[in-house]
This record gives structure tokens, sequence and C-alpha cells, in this order.
């Protein structure tokens, strides 16, 4: 079970929360960094931040899928850029807040760097997330079903 928290004494965050508690004994997976390279191992987006964010999304989703999560399931991510200049940082975070990320909403910290690790990479995304329970996925998908069908019934009167 994930616990999003905003904390109502601090200033309210863009599509991200404060914080993230999961019971102990929930299986988390904690992710290597997310880059911008393609199945060759080449760069995507060359020069361009927004790009490169959409890839490195992309890769994301993969090594989630890869151990049965999904962006829904992060709890929090470090979102590096090579760039001093806020609306650089502000476009990569579009990025993010445009995937499925900003569902949870998930605790993230936004950094400009000087550079990163594969030359002419210019976005890494690093991510802890919860690898659900398939037990766990189908109560909140009757859940979900029975809020929608509350809706629906409550809507028809």
């Amino acid at each position: 079970m994930i616990q999003r928290v905003t904390v109502p004494a601090l200033f309210p965050p863009p599509a991200y929360s404060h914080a993230s508690v999961v019971e102990a004994g929930t299986k988390l997976a904690f992710l290597a960094g997310a880059v911008p390279l393609d199945e060759r191992g080449e760069i995507v987006g060359a020069g361009d931040p927004v790009r490169q964010a959409e890839q490195v999304i992309a890769n994301l989703r993969a090594q989630l899928q890869a151990v049965g999560s999904d962006l829904a399931h992060v709890l929090t991510t470090e979102v590096y850029v090579v760039s001093a200049e806020p609306a650089t940082l502000s476009a990569v975070w579009e990025v993010v807040e445009a995937s499925d990320l900003s569902k949870g909403p998930h605790s993230s910290t936004l950094l400009g760097v000087a550079c990163l690790g594969y030359t002419g990479q210019l976005v890494e995304i690093t991510a802890t997330a919860v690898v659900p329970d398939e037990r766990e996925d189908a109560g909140n998908a009757e859940k979900a079903e029975k809020a929608e069908n509350a809706r629906d019934a409550g809507g028809r009167r």
C-alpha cells in the first residue's frame, strides 16, 4: 500500500508529493538511472533535453515493466538535467508531469548538473518503485470498478 503525503504546512508541490510511505514487506525496485539511449546504445535527441526526457521516460517504463511494475507505482525519482537554466529544467519537468509518473504523485528531486555519463547525454532519471503484488492489483481494480459503478449509479438519479 502506498501512502503519498503532501504536507499542509509546506508549499503545495506541482505534480509530486513531499513523501511516500510503504508498509514493511512491500517489494521494492531500485532502478539504475534511465538514460536517453536507444536499443543500439545511441543517444536519442542529441542536443534536445525535451526529446531526451521523452526517451528517458520510455526507457524507465521498460525498466519498470521488466520488474513487474509501472510508472504509477514509482515512489521517488531524481531527475538530472545538464543545464543551469531554470527554463530548461522546467521543460524537462513538463515531460515528467505529462507521463504517468504524475498519477502518484511521486516524490521527486529535479537537479541541474554539469555533466552526465554518456557523451551528449542531457537527462537521466533514477527511481524507486513498488512492485505490486498481483492480489493487490486485482483488489485495486475491483475497488476502482466499484467506485465507478457507484458514480454511474449516482449520476442516473
